[in-house]
């Protein structure tokens, strides 16, 4: 095995844009692709040594920008949500941000098009149910302590399967958010489930984070688990 990243210069709306690629160099043939959208931050180390472990089990990642190249920010950053609020605001040019990074990762050597999955953290978790919500060809999405609510126009016909994994005690996704889009996805028909954690708040996956007096805090336990629930996800998915 030779994961290896690669950069991916790619227009889409209002573009250009900076995605990373990460993959099996030594892959044998073209794996199931999956798309990773980031947090509130835009793309950075950390995703990308994400992508490793996920490419490790056997796909193809590209970690989306969706924001714009150079367009990143920092947790000291005071103004660190400000490209987030822009597409919080306008959530069709979110979708059509989203629908374009998924035809670039369809578009990767290394990527078998006919099989692709999103997962996404925070904002990345909204990202991925708004292209399940656009009926994207996905065939499943992961969403890790997502934003819930949906946008303020009709959804397209669900396709994709979704997992959603969640911290009981999140303050940006309250137990009525969560019931909320459980029952927005049931309505649509779509094959979801929901792994809530006790005991465990915002951005559980991400080990920088330790605001526990806000909600925020790494959890090891809820970022094994999910992660072990992820992996057992997308192997029934292209099994």
């Amino acid at each position: 095995m030779a994961i290896t990243r690669q950069i991916i210069l790619h227009d889409g709306p209002d573009g250009p844009f900076e995605s990373m690629a990460v993959f099996d160099a030594a892959a044998s043939a073209p794996q199931p692709g999956v798309l990773l959208f980031p947090n509130v931050l835009g793309t950075k180390e950390a995703d990308f040594a994400y992508a490793e472990k996920v490419a490790a089990l056997g796909y193809a990642v590209l970690v989306a920008d969706v924001y714009g190249q150079g367009k990143r920010t920092t947790r000291a950053d005071p103004e660190a949500g400000r490209y987030m609020a822009v597409l919080n605001a306008n959530r069709a040019l979110l979708r059509d941000r989203a629908q374009a990074a998924h035809g670039v990762l369809k578009g990767l050597d290394a990527v078998d098009a006919a099989w692709t999955a999103a997962i996404g953290f925070c904002f990345g978790g909204k990202c991925v149910l708004d292209l399940a919500r656009a009926g994207a060809d996905i065939a499943g999405g992961v969403s890790f302590h997502g934003i819930y609510e949906a946008p303020p126009f009709p959804n397209a016909t669900i396709g994709a399967k979704l997992l959603i994994c969640h911290g009981w005690d999140d303050p940006f996704a309250s137990p009525e958010a969560t019931v909320g889009l459980a029952r927005e996805l049931t309505d649509a028909g779509c094959d979801w489930q929901i792994h809530a954690y006790g005991g465990t708040g915002h951005a559980f996956t991400d080990e920088a984070v330790n605001m526990p007096e806000k909600g925020l805090a790494y959890s090891p336990d809820a970022d094994r688990r999910s992660f072990r629930a992820m992996a057992d996800f997308l192997g029934e998915l292209f099994r």
